[in-house]
């Protein structure tokens, strides 16, 4: 029997806990021959070095790539695009898959789009026709007219493809396999289960209230990150008996101002209760999530993950404010006052009813499923 090559290009510690249980269910299937390029941030230890915890999940990737070039500006994210670009081109050619899958909207999305794309391997994109509200929906509208099948999250993102000129039948809505892994996970915490978990600032216990913060740069405000991340700091300041759990930002441009933003706060607040980490794996992120009194930031996990589990959420901000959303999100502006008063109002409020907009967590399974019955045109017809 010959069996389908399928190539996952997995980039960000994010994207990893989106594709894991499509991972899963590839693997598990006996015509698929199943294919693990990583790279870029998932590679540095600054980003938690998530590739150990793919490894640690049983899967060995095929190819392991450097491509992030250092500072965190517009200009190194171009590069660093490009870079991507040329190093995965030549993993794909040497793999030489039968498709190529990508996750979402980064940069380095963008650059397997491209390397697939001009190399005639077809590409799967996962979460096409979502809007976020910033620079990312370029991009992730960009890779939807590159790709060959899209498989969306929600009804909207995929009326959305379709009227993008997407021929109907290469657009599948399953949900978000990231919604897999709460399906899967048990999501009570302890301080034992935490502990493997370092990180620096004051000891947290687990079993007490905390605040999960998660604050990445926006590139279409890049220079106000620092500002914008010290007015979020400020306002968790105000909650004295509340735990503060700080999860660093990621690398997308503007990455380096909002990490020095937290570096100069915690060497000014040393005796406050906030701890900071680089990284957690997929089902602990979970945890950490799902037990949190309220989530503060501009992550989409609070919009997807945290829609599915009713975490009480505040969105800063324009990197998420045009996302779809459940009612368990709330957003705010930078302003240190309105952003206290939003978290103020969420812990109040407490957990909301579970929603399934994103999915029901059965998504990679599938995904995995439909694979193996598409089949390429090598001139993708364009329906507008």
């Amino acid at each position: 029997m010959n069996r389908i090559k399928v190539c996952v290009v997995v980039a960000s510690r994010a994207n990893y806990g989106r594709v894991k249980y499509l991972l899963k269910a590839l693997k598990e299937k006996d015509e698929i021959e199943l294919q693990i390029i990583v790279g870029a941030s998932l590679m540095l230890e600054r980003f938690g070095k998530a590739v150990n915890v793919i490894k640690e999940d049983g899967f060995e990737p095929n190819k392991a790539i450097y491509y992030t070039v250092e500072g965190e500006t517009l200009l190194t994210q171009a590069k660093s695009t490009g870079m991507g670009v040329i190093e995965l081109s030549t993993a794909l050619d040497e793999l030489k898959p039968d498709f190529v899958v990508s996750v979402a909207d980064r940069f380095e999305t963008m650059a397997t789009a491209i390397a697939s794309t001009y190399l005639n391997i077809p590409l799967i994109h996962l979460q096409g026709g979502e809007v976020s509200g910033n620079i990312d929906d370029r991009v992730r509208h960009a890779i939807t007219k590159l790709a060959d099948f899209h498989f969306v999250a929600t009804e909207k993102s995929k009326e959305r493809v379709i009227k993008m000129g997407e021929l109907e039948s290469s657009v599948f809505n399953y949900g978000c396999p990231a919604m897999d892994v709460i399906a899967n996970s048990d999501t009570t915490i302890s301080n034992y289960i935490m502990r493997k978990y370092g990180g620096v600032g004051a000891d947290i216990d687990w079993t007490r209230p905390y605040i999960l913060m998660i604050q990445h740069p926006v590139t279409t405000s890049y220079g106000s990150g620092f500002h914008q991340v010290n007015e979020t700091l400020k306002a968790l300041l105000e909650f004295k008996n509340i735990q503060k759990v700080v999860l660093w930002p990621n690398a997308d441009a503007g990455g380096e101002d909002v990490a020095k933003g937290i570096r100069v706060f915690r060497e000014k607040n040393r005796d406050e209760n906030f701890h900071f980490y680089k990284n957690f794996s997929a089902e602990d992120f979970i945890r950490v999530l799902n037990n949190a009194v309220c989530a503060v930031g501009n992550s989409s996990s609070f919009l997807r993950e945290g829609e599915f589990l009713g975490v009480p959420s505040v969105a800063l901000g324009d990197r998420q404010n045009q996302r779809e959303h459940g009612e368990n999100i709330v957003f705010s502006g930078h302003d240190c006052d309105e952003i206290q008063m939003k978290i103020s109002s969420q812990i109040k409020h407490g957990k909301y009813l579970q929603g399934t907009i994103f999915g029901g967590g059965d998504a990679g399974y599938k995904i995995a499923n439909e694979i193996p019955k598409l089949t390429p045109l090598l001139l993708k017809p364009m329906t507008y």
